[in-house]
């Protein structure tokens, strides 16, 4: 991250960039929310820690929120739920990347929350999504699991919000 063209995405906080580049958030089982719209580099970002996190011999663990979801819905019609949790539990890092791009079945925010639940002060998560946070419960349908993911979510958390590039006058 330390090659990072920042003039190039103006809307990204280089120092706080920079900060989470050292992987300290992963020290203190911190959290780390991306927000904004589509093509500002979320992913991007979201891959990069990833990656610096694996080379510093971390267990890194990337995956969609509808992926997250698809599964955790299988594991519980097939009785692995336990084991379905325990496996999004063990990464140093779990990356779940495209929140609220694409609507979550009907368990599939309540998923997500056990799981966020599940790595709650123990390991960290990098979020991303183009829902703004005041959003997340009319995003998921259900105020008490946003609420309830927001809470853990944010207790220790780095939120960087992205915005796209402003255009040139024309």
């Amino acid at each position: 991250m330390n090659d990072s063209d920042f003039a190039a995405q103006p809307g990204v906080d280089e120092k706080l960039i920079r900060d989470l580049a050292t992987l300290r958030f992963l020290d203190d089982a911190s959290n780390v929310l991306f927000v904004g719209p589509p093509g500002v580099g979320k992913t991007m970002l979201s891959v990069a820690l990833g990656r610096a996190a694996v080379e510093a011999g971390h267990r890194v663990y990337f995956t969609t929120a509808a992926e997250l979801s698809a599964r955790c819905h299988k594991a519980a019609l097939e009785g692995r739920w336990k084991s379905c949790m325990n496996f999004f539990a063990g990464p140093k890092l779990l990356i779940i990347d495209e929140l609220g791009y694409l609507p979550l079945p009907e368990d599939g925010a309540s998923a997500l929350c056990q799981v966020i639940n599940q790595r709650y002060l123990k390991s960290s998560t990098i979020l991303t999504t183009n829902v703004g946070i005041a959003d997340w419960s009319g995003a998921f349908g259900d105020a008490t699991v946003a609420a309830a993911m927001l809470d853990r979510l944010l207790h220790r958390a780095a939120v960087a919000g992205t915005r796209r590039k402003p255009s040139a006058p024309g």
